[in-house]
């Protein structure tokens, strides 16, 4: 993932990131964001979200959105990678993504207990509720 824009140049109004999914890539576990809109913008490949109990494929050029208190996750399930920018609205889940790249640095596995750990501190939780 890289950072096009981590909400310093907008007021904390907005953060944008581009992510590279890997084929055969799972997503986070499905979760729920209390305080911001997310939205993705598929520029290349085609990536899965679930959004509740529902599937939606995504291919290049769909634009989903996301608002707070919805269950999502997203994966690419395909055998090639897929290319997508992401919003964030305001910009608090940016450092999200800065904790995650702390763990991997530090040479430790990423576990889903880190996972939860780091979403936690940004308005952000599992969505239990949902399969």
């Amino acid at each position: 993932m890289r950072i096009l824009e981590d909400g310093s140049h907008t007021g904390h109004r907005l953060a944008i990131a581009e992510s590279v999914l890997a084929p055969h890539t799972q997503g986070p576990p499905q979760h729920r964001h209390a305080q911001h809109d997310e939205g993705f913008y598929i520029l290349s490949g085609t990536v899965r979200f679930t959004v509740g109990d529902e599937d939606h494929d995504a291919t290049t050029g769909t634009l989903v959105m996301v608002p707070p208190g919805t269950p999502h996750t997203f994966a690419n399930l395909t055998d090639r990678p897929a290319v997508m920018l992401s919003t964030f609205t305001p910009d608090l889940y940016v450092q999200y993504f800065r904790d995650l790249q702390d763990v991997l640095a530090a040479d430790r596995p990423l576990t889903p207990q880190d996972n939860v750990d780091a979403m936690s501190r940004y308005a952000t939780e599992p969505a239990t509720d949902v399969d």
